[in-house]
C-alpha cells in the first residue's frame, strides 16, 4: 500500500479526537453549575494559594490592561523561542551540509 503510513496516521488521530470528545461529553454532564470542565491548573494553583492566606511580597510593576495583552505577550515569547530554535536547526543544518 502506497498510503499506508498516512492512512494509519489520520485513523489513529480520528479515534483519539472520537474518544476525547465522547470523554468531554461525558464530562459535561457530571459537572455542578457554576464549574469547569477545562480550567487549568493555573487557576487551581491559584485559588489553593489564596486559601491558604498567602500574601504576596511585592505588587508588579505593570500589569497588562488586560487578557489579550497577555496573551500577546505569551505569543511574543513563544515566537522568539521559535526563532532561536529555527535558528540553530538552519545553522547547524547548512554547517553539516558545507562540511
Amino acid at each position: 500500500m502506497k498510503y499506508a503510513l498516512e492512512i494509519l496516521t489520520v485513523t489513529t488521530i480520528l479515534v483519539f479526537a472520537g474518544i476525547f470528545l465522547v470523554q468531554n461529553a461525558h464530562l459535561q454532564d457530571t459537572l455542578q453549575p457554576g464549574e469547569e470542565a477545562w480550567s487549568g491548573a493555573d487557576s487551581r494553583a491559584a485559588e489553593q494559594i489564596a486559601a491558604s492566606g498567602y500574601e504576596p511580597w511585592f505588587t508588579p510593576v505593570w500589569e497588562p490592561p488586560g487578557g489579550e495583552i497577555e496573551t500577546l505577550f505569551f505569543c511574543l515569547q513563544a515566537a522568539m523561542g521559535s526563532l532561536v530554535i529555527g535558528y540553530f536547526f538552519g545553522y547547524y543544518r547548512a554547517k553539516a551540509a558545507k562540511e
